[in-house]
Parts: C-alpha cells; structure tokens; sequence
C-alpha cells in the first residue's frame, strides 16, 4: 500500500497525505454506509409494504444523485475538503431524520432521511476522484482503486453488526432495525471530521502537463456532458458508470427481500451482503493496476464481461437457490468495481480542466440516478416476477453499456483526448 501512496505526485507531500485522509475517511465511511444497507429495504417494506421495499435504495440513491453535481461544483469552487465535509454532514442528519421516523412510524419521513443518508455515498465516490487529483497520471488507476479499496473493511464489517446494532439500538429504546443507523452516524461523523481537521490546504483539481491554456472557471454539469458525448471515449465512460451501477443496484436491493422470502435470517442476509461488498471493494487495487498497465478501454471490457456472469449466475440462483445466491452477489460486486475503476480512470483523465470536476460530478449524478430508477423498479418486479425476473431486467440494463465497450474495442479505445 506504501508504495502506490508514494506514486502520489513527488513534489508534494501534501498530496500524500490527502491519499492517507481520504483512505481513512472512506473507511470509516464505508461503516456508515454498509452498516445499515442490508436493513434499510426491510424498514421501508415493514413500514410501507413489500411493493415499496425498493424505495429505500431508491430514495437513498436519488439523495446520491441530487447531491452529486452540487458537491462537485462546490469543489471545483472551493477544494475537496469543502464539498466532502459538507456531503458528511448532510448525511449525519439524514440518519437522524431515519431514527426519527421509525419512532413516528413514518413512511414519507423515512424516504426524507434515506434520501440525506444516500449524501455519504456520492462524498464516498467523490472520494475517488479526490484521490486523482493527487496522482501522477501513470499511476492514477492504482491510486483511485486504493481509496475505493479501503472502504472493504468499513463495507464488510457494516453489515455484520446489523444484530449487534440492533440490541444497541433497543438498550437506547429504539424500535427495531433503527440500531443499525446509530452505527451509521457514529462512523460518518468521525469522517467528516477527520476530512476536515486533516485533508490540509485547499487547491481545486490542478492541470495535467500538456492540458490546453485555458480559463480557470469550469463549465456547468450540462456543458460537461455535452461535450462527454461529443467524446465516444468519454461517451462509454458515462454511459458504463450509469449502467453498471444500475445493474448493480438492481439485483442488491431485490436479494435481502428475497432471501427473507425463503426463510433466510437477517444474520445470513448481512452475510451475503457483505460477500457483495467484499466484491465491490477488496480486489480493487487490481482493477486499477489493469486500467493502468493496459489501458482502461479494455479494463472496461473485462468488467462488462463479469458482470454479464453475475447476471447467469443470479438466473441460475433464482431456481436453485442455496449457495448460488452469494456467488452471483458476489460476482455482482467485483463486475461493479472493475467497470466503475475502469471508466473512472478515464473521467479522471478528462484533458480539459475546465471541464473535468463538472464531468465528474454529473457522471456520479447519472449514476446515481440510473440506481434509483432501478432500486423504484426491483419491488414491482420482485413483487412480479421474482428473482428471475429482476436478473432479465438487469440484464436489459446493461445492454447499451455493453454495445459501446464494443464498439470503442473495434475502434481500437481512443483516448478520451482524441475521441
């Protein structure tokens, strides 16, 4: 790990420092966000019903999404630290307005915390980005892949303590599944504060050598994405970020319900969950390592190739059920990591400042939104067609992504300075 820190740029060692920061942070972020992931479906379906169990990832995801393209012009006007301390605390009162409304019994309560909570996770993935602005760009890819990396311990660990949380949360007198988020504001407020007091001086994304001579002031998130799709390199990046977390988010938030269905206890359910996130985040640094040493077109080829995987395997496990159903989650996860490593090492890679930040940030926004929309759609498909019905929708999903990875292979994966 010490020698990818020290691929941050030489000169600095602020830079180096803000990579430690941002690693620490994400973890503790990582607890915040997992610790009540494999709950939160099954608050909103005890307080609403099972049709809307999936609004809870998608309210949480939309709050991501929202968030997104305002964090990324608050850095772009005033630095990192600014805008991730800022996401963290909107999401300390977002788990708050959570417990909340499980002590009124509030459906639309519920929706307005999710929504504040899903804050943490576009501070979380704009994280990434963060860590870019601080790398030599032959090492860019190890460098994001090591923050995304660190969130495995936070991310895998959440989800176990969902029982322990649990009993904490009645020893407070808190209704039950309410626990978990207690864990969750504990862990986000301590990483925002250590963004805060640590992450030092502030300086917005700096150019690359070669970058055109250009205006300091960056174009707004709408021109930034016309001139994504001008790009076809930039074009795959977006649109692969968009689908795969849509993919991802689609069969995640359906598979707690559905192993509830058939008997599972929330103990096995915070396992699977966490063999998800393991897959999401602890073999990352390889993804980078790939994007880097051979180039992140075909990274993302190798990503949308798992993720199609996961996809059989979770047709497969909507039939046989048993072991079947970790490994497609799991599967789902490392597919998700490499796709989102690969296209985020491009986006990081955008050759004109003015343009990058903004680029960043309406692509986590469409990201963001793209799982919402999946999320909204997993409880009538669950409710349905079952499980194998969301894997076929998941599979519809990444279609667009899949046909554009391909096509950027047969035209040889042209950087996305030349398009």
């Amino acid at each position: 790990m010490t020698s990818v820190i020290e691929a941050a740029p030489a000169h600095t060692a602020l830079a180096r420092r803000r990579i430690g920061v941002l690693i620490a942070s994400n973890l503790l972020g990582g607890v915040g966000v997992a610790s009540s992931v494999a709950v939160g479906g099954l608050l909103a379906e005890r307080l609403g019903g099972t049709a809307f169990a999936g609004f809870a990832q998608a309210t949480s995801v939309l709050g991501a999404a929202v968030a997104a393209i305002p964090l990324a012009s608050l850095a772009a006007r005033g630095g990192r630290r600014a805008a991730l301390t800022t996401g963290y605390a909107i999401a300390l009162i977002g788990g708050l307005v959570i417990i909340a409304s499980t002590l009124m019994q509030q459906f639309v309560v519920l929706l307005v915390g999710l929504a504040m909570f899903g804050v943490a996770q576009a501070v979380n993935l704009q994280s990434r980005y963060a860590a870019g602005d601080n790398a030599d760009p032959a090492a860019r890819g190890r460098i994001m892949s090591l923050v995304i990396w660190s969130t495995t311990i936070g991310s895998v660990l959440g989800p176990n303590l969902t029982n322990i949380a649990n009993e904490v949360g009645f020893v407070l007198g808190l209704p039950e599944l309410a626990g978990p988020y207690t864990f969750s504001i504990a862990a986000i407020a301590v990483a925002g504060l250590i963004i805060a007091l640590l992450y030092g001086g502030e300086v917005v994304a700096r150019p690359e050598p070669g970058d055109p001579v250009v205006a300091t002031a960056s174009v707004g998130a709408w021109a930034a994405l016309r001139w994504a799709f001008a790009n076809p390199t930039a074009r795959m990046a977006v649109v692969l970020t968009a689908c795969a977390h849509a993919v991802m988010v689609m069969v995640m938030v359906m598979t707690p319900i559905h192993m509830q269905h058939h008997g599972d206890s929330l103990t096995v359910v915070g396992i699977v969950i966490s063999l998800h996130v393991l897959g999401m985040y602890a073999v990352s640094p390889l993804f980078g390592w790939v994007a880097d040493r051979f180039g992140a077109v075909r990274s993302a080829a190798g990503g949308v190739a798992v993720l199609l995987a996961a996809v059989v395997l979770g047709l497969i496990a909507a039939t046989a059920g048993g072991a079947w159903t970790p490994a497609a989650l799991t599967v789902l996860g490392v597919g998700w990591s490499w796709c989102v490593i690969s296209a985020s090492t491009l986006l990081a890679s955008t050759p004109d400042p003015r343009v990058r930040v903004p680029l960043q940030g309406v692509t986590d926004a469409g990201m963001n939104y793209a799982g919402a929309a999946a999320a909204a759609l997993a409880g009538p498909i669950l409710a349905l067609g079952g499980f194998h019905a969301g894997n076929i929708a998941a599979l519809v999903l990444l279609a667009p992504a899949t046909a554009l990875v391909v096509a950027r292979l047969v035209r040889g994966g042209a950087p996305v300075a030349g398009g």
